[in-house]
This record gives structure tokens, C-alpha cells and sequence, in this order.
């Protein structure tokens, strides 16, 4: 009989897949709520655009250095357990194998057929540190690019999406015109980003899309009633 061939699905986004999903979720939020808020206070375009361009600027800059931040701390705290579990392998290698023991035991494994990874292991205390570093601590070696790159795809991803709500307010003269536009737009690409993101993550797409909608919307709609009622 045929064998049908078995496909395994699971998540294979990047890297730069995450810092997109980072940067243009907040993108789209906040420079939405922002846009709202705005329309609910005051109805000249002009003020949306200078206060929502800023924020975007601002926020855009924000992020990357947030991103750059957490690449270079990923990078550095590798670096500190690597050499911690270098200098445990070489001065106090009889822990480090009881913890191998250890570690194939919770699959189910015996002293006796782990004993001879240990021993290969001892030969190559660098592959040892390797393997300790991925199983034990669950540490893979950062890519030291990977900082610089995640700040400019965070930061252009939330520049990318907070322009969308604030697309139709450079051609509307009146705020309160606008921002039904700015709504019906943003929706949409929460809703198309939301879906994408599912597509990418395994999770049900018009599920995630839903979601996305939905955290966007309350957010706008917070910010537009809070200025409704400040203003007056």
C-alpha cells in the first residue's frame, strides 16, 4: 500500500517576522488611538497630522531602541552563561555530568545508555558547553546583527503602519470627516495584519484577525470618548 507522506506544520516564523508583528501591531494601535482621540477634540486636520506625525516619529524611534536594546541583552547574557557553564565544564565537570544524567533521564533514559554521550561529551568539552547551553539552559547562540537589524524592521514597521490611520486626515480638511475614513481604513488593516499574523503563528487566522480588530478598536474608541468628555 502507498505510504502518504507525513507533513509536519509548525510555526517557522523568523526573527524579522516577530519584530514586524512587534512593531506594526503598536503602529497601527496607538497612532489610531491617537488619531481618534484627537478628532474628538478638536476638528482641524492639520493639528491630527502635526500631533499624529509626531507620534509617530517619536514612537517609531522608541521601538527600534527598544528592539536594539533587547537584541544586544540577548547577546550579552548568552555570552555571561556561556562562560559560566565553559568554566563549570572545566573545574567541575563530575556536576556538570550527573546534570547530563539528569537531563536524559526525564525522557526516560538509563544511566547505562547515557553514559556513552558523557563520555563523548568529556572528549569535547566545547561541544559539551554547546550542548549544555541548548538543553539545559535552553540557549541558542544569538546572531550579534540581529540588534541593529530588529531596531530598523521594528521601527519602519511601526512608521509603515501608523501611517495608515492617519492617511485620511491629509485629505479631508475636517477632523470629524476624516476620522470615519481613518476608522473603516484602520480596520481593515488590523484586520488583514491580524489574519497575516495568525497565518504565520498557527493560530486561526480570522480568529487572530478578529482579535486584532477588536484591541485596536476599544483603544480608539477609550481615546476618543476620554477627549469627548475632557473637551467637552
Amino acid at each position: 500500500m502507498p505510504v502518504t507522506p507525513h507533513t509536519e506544520r509548525h510555526f517557522t516564523g523568523s526573527a524579522a517576522v516577530r519584530d514586524v508583528v512587534i512593531g506594526m501591531s503598536d503602529g497601527l494601535t496607538v497612532p489610531f488611538a491617537l488619531a481618534a482621540g484627537l478628532s474628538g477634540a478638536v476638528d482641524a486636520t492639520a493639528i491630527v497630522i502635526t500631533a499624529g506625525l509626531a507620534e509617530v516619529a517619536a514612537g517609531s524611534v522608541a521601538m527600534g531602541l527598544g528592539g536594539f536594546m533587547a537584541g544586544r541583552s540577548d547577546v550579552e547574557h548568552y555570552a555571561s552563561e556561556r562562560a559560566r557553564e565553559n568554566r563549570e565544564v572545566l573545574d567541575l565537570p563530575q556536576v556538570e555530568e550527573t546534570e547530563v544524567y539528569e537531563l536524559f533521564g526525564r525522557y526516560g533514559l538509563t544511566g547505562e545508555q547515557v553514559q556513552s554521550v558523557v563520555v563523548a561529551l568529556r572528549k569535547r568539552p566545547d561541544a559539551w558547553v554547546d550542548f549544555m547551553m541548548r538543553f539545559e539552559l535552553g540557549l541558542d547562540r544569538p546572531d550579534p546583527k540581529r540588534a541593529l537589524i530588529s531596531a530598523l524592521t521594528i521601527g519602519v514597521a511601526y512608521m509603515v503602519g501608523g501611517m495608515v490611520p492617519l492617511a485620511p486626515y491629509f485629505f479631508v480638511a475636517r477632523a470629524s470627516e476624516a476620522l470615519p475614513l481613518s476608522v473603516l481604513l484602520t480596520l481593515v488593516a488590523l484586520l488583514v495584519f491580524g489574519y497575516v499574523k495568525g497565518r504565520f503563528t498557527g493560530v486561526n487566522p480570522w480568529r487572530s484577525g478578529l482579535q486584532t480588530v477588536l484591541v485596536g478598536g476599544l483603544a480608539a474608541s477609550a481615546a476618543f470618548s476620554l477627549a469627548k468628555v475632557v473637551g467637552g
